[in-house]
Parts: C-alpha cells; sequence; structure tokens
C-alpha cells in the first residue's frame, strides 16, 4: 500500500503507526469522523454488542467517539482443563493478562478493554475449571 500511490488498505493500527503509513478519520454510526486511535478503539469495544459467548464483530459501532472499523483479538480456551497445573497456569496467566497485563496495552499501542467488558472477561476466566 505504501508503496503504490493512490492504494487503500487495512492493516492493524500499531503496523500504520510504526510504519509511517497515513490513514484516515471514518464517518462513524453517529455522524461523526472520528481519527484511529486507541481511545477510539476502546470505545467501540465499549458500545459493541458483545454477546455472552464474545463472537462479536465492531464494524460500525454506536458511539460519537468509536472508530467504525475496528478488531479484537480472541482466544479460545477449553472450560474444562485435563491437566491441573497447566489449567492453573492458564488461569493465573489468563488473569495476570487481564489486570497487569492490560494496564500495559496503551503503552504497547493497543486498546484497553473498557472496564466492563473486562469484568466480563474475567468472570468467564474464573468458570475455567482444572
Amino acid at each position: 500500500m505504501k508503496q503504490t500511490p493512490g492504494a487503500l488498505g487495512y492493516v492493524e493500527l500499531i503496523y500504520a503507526i510504526q510504519n509511517k503509513m497515513l490513514y484516515a478519520d471514518l464517518k462513524n454510526a453517529a455522524g461523526e469522523f472520528v481519527k484511529p486511535a486507541l481511545e477510539s478503539v476502546t470505545a467501540a469495544l465499549a458500545t459493541a454488542d458483545v454477546p455472552d459467548d464474545f463472537r462479536f464483530s465492531m464494524t460500525n459501532a454506536p458511539g460519537k467517539e468509536a472508530y467504525p472499523i475496528a478488531g479484537a483479538t480472541w482466544l479460545l480456551v477449553y472450560r474444562d482443563q485435563k491437566e491441573v497445573a497447566k489449567g492453573k497456569k492458564l488461569v493465573e496467566f489468563l488473569k495476570w493478562a487481564l489486570t497487569k497485563g492490560e494496564a500495559m496495552a496503551n503503552a504497547l499501542d493497543y486498546a484497553a478493554l473498557p472496564p466492563a467488558l473486562q469484568q466480563r472477561v474475567m468472570r468467564r476466566i474464573d468458570e475455567i475449571k482444572y
């Protein structure tokens, strides 16, 4: 994209920032032009319709500050862990990632989960058995 004049594409925000690529403000569902930024992605997450199984799309999420094209990273984890030691370490890691790790998200140029979604994910982690 960067090498082809006039080309359009979609890349991860951190990739665009690190590679000094141009990116666009987009008109969202509220009719506002929003800059792609960590805060506008978190705003989209905060208003996205996230069902209990966490399968969702954040395309054109409602909200004045929500960036209209945003994505998330998912982990597929078995609720019933077969090995106690590995299951325990997995739960410890997931809880760390959602608390102390989440506190580092912005410094690493990743959008943080909004608190309400973070709490929902933590409750789901608490359901993992080992």
